[in-house]
């Protein structure tokens, strides 16, 4: 029988990713995992809900650019970090070798995984958060990740992160294979 608890978001783990924005001219970086997939065709969108109160807002309101970064768990540390300190008081832009893209406004972390470089789509305001809508306009994958030209999250090793019990989490094996599985429902 299920027992009601509440009305608790258990949409977690989601993955941690950092994301990048000039802020007065400077890279800032902030840890956010409320980051999703609104789309999978063109114009390839995703969203971030970020708490006004983030610094890193500002740039991305002022360029309408921003990148978002999968780092994987040996960089845990460094991840966690930036999300710990605010850019309004630290500065966050050594924390990272960077480079810019096509944009020339998103400082992407160069020795990560995955990069997403976004140009701002739109921009969703709630009372305590902003959903910043981002267009991806590049994705870059370090080479060692790639597996016959496409991403292999076993190799990514990317972060996990669970809100209630506010620790990261590492990506398990593969388990089956999505729309292949289902196959099997009608001769159960």
């Amino acid at each position: 029988m299920k027992k009601k608890i509440g009305n608790q978001n258990v949409l977690y783990p989601t993955p941690v990713s950092i994301v990048g924005a000039l802020v007065n001219g400077k890279a800032n970086f902030i840890n956010i995992a409320h980051v999703g997939i609104l789309n999978a065709g063109a114009p390839h969108l995703i969203s971030l809900g970020m708490g006004k109160i983030h610094h890193t807002n500002a740039g991305i309101r002022e360029n309408k650019t921003f990148s978002v970064n999968i780092l994987s768990q040996n960089q845990m540390v460094e991840m966690d970090y930036v999300g710990m300190v605010s850019g309004s008081k630290t500065d966050k832009s050594g924390v990272f070798e960077t480079f810019v893209g096509e944009l020339k406004t998103a400082p992407i972390i160069q020795n990560c995984p995955l990069s997403m470089e976004c140009r701002l789509y739109d921009i969703y305001e709630l009372k305590t958060h902003d959903v910043f809508i981002g267009e991806i306009v590049a994705t870059y994958a370090d080479e060692a990740v790639l597996s016959d030209g496409k991403v292999d999250l076993a190799k990514v090793k990317p972060l996990l992160f669970d809100m209630a019990s506010k620790k990261y989490w590492s990506l398990g094996s593969a388990v089956g294979s999505c729309w292949s599985v289902g196959k099997q429902y009608k001769k159960l």
